[in-house]
């Protein structure tokens, strides 16, 4: 690529950016939030909690040693970490890298 080239392609990803920055401001003046936004935010922490634990137990062999013991203790260990803290990001983030410690060092 031409130094010509490296220009144009940062100045279009500086471009993008902004308006990924700016998009909610347009849209969303009002102090009130759309009811599909209203939905999205109380209900898609729920919802990528339970696509990670359908994807952890997609492909375990209950009958194979170690019998999905270390995707249960990830389970378990972010269920605990959510009743106890009420929060989802921790949560999520947490026993993902429970789980991963689990299945790398276990």
């Amino acid at each position: 690529m031409s130094n010509y080239e490296i220009y144009i392609a940062i100045a279009v990803m500086s471009v993008v950016n902004y308006f990924t920055r700016f998009f909610p401001f347009l849209f969303f003046r009002k102090n009130d939030l759309p009811p599909y936004i209203l939905f999205i935010e109380k209900y898609f922490p729920s919802v990528i909690m339970t696509i990670l634990i359908v994807y952890t137990l997609k492909d375990v062999d209950f009958v194979l040693f170690p019998y999905g013991l270390k995707e249960l203790g990830g389970i378990i260990f972010t269920a605990a970490l959510h009743l106890t803290l009420k929060n989802y990001l921790i949560s999520i983030f947490a026993g993902t890298i429970f789980y991963m410690v689990l299945v790398q060092y276990l």
